[in-house]
């Protein structure tokens, strides 16, 4: 699909949960919606090589899942920044010449845990612990957002979204409910 900004047409490559892209063409701009879950784009200027993640939780406790190379393992944060330097790292980029620009974040369900808060925590964290500065982005508040990253320059652009957006982050919603206990505590009647 072409999105066109500016005069000028644009690639647009759509970035869902559990997915990252990188990419170093000057007609790309990658896309994501976002509420409680968190994108980091992160680029090397120099190299004119970009990316971006989406992940839906900060990190899998250590559990084996997180060390698959799956879907599922990109729905946690700490694979899916190890994932995108990596992919940035084969592209030519430099790691000390990386820079972040975060988004996302936001508290989507008052009353249970703040998901958006523990991502936003970790992806700062993270660029903390790997050294690379945070330059810019949107983290927390209470409203989804549209971003919109050119990956060759790091420009962003970002629309907060408002009304119902109960469709789109449904799923996130579900990751911050417990996990069902099966049959545990089930009573049937007769």
């Amino acid at each position: 699909m072409t999105v066109s900004t500016d005069t000028q047409v644009y690639r647009r490559i759509n970035i869902v949960q559990g997915e990252q892209h990188v990419d170093d063409n000057a007609d790309v701009v990658l896309t994501t919606l976002l509420g409680s879950c968190v994108a980091a784009c992160l680029w090397d200027a120099e190299m004119g090589v970009g990316g971006m993640n989406h992940f839906l939780l900060p990190g899998g406790g250590g559990e084996p899942e997180v060390r698959e190379s799956s879907g599922a393992s990109m729905r946690y944060g700490v694979y899916a920044m190890e994932l995108l330097v990596n992919g940035l790292l084969r592209k030519g980029a430099q790691r000390s010449r990386l820079q972040a620009k975060l988004f996302g974040g936001a508290c989507m369900m008052q009353g249970l845990t703040d998901i958006g808060e523990l991502n936003a925590t970790f992806a700062e964290r993270f660029l903390r612990a790997e050294n690379i500065p945070l330059v810019g982005g949107s983290l927390r508040g209470s409203h989804g957002r549209r971003i919109q990253f050119w990956p060759a320059t790091g420009r962003v652009r970002q629309a907060l979204l408002t009304g119902p957006t109960k469709a789109i982050f449904q799923e996130e919603r579900n990751a911050s409910l417990p996990k069902s206990l099966g049959d545990a505590g089930a009573v049937e009647l007769f």
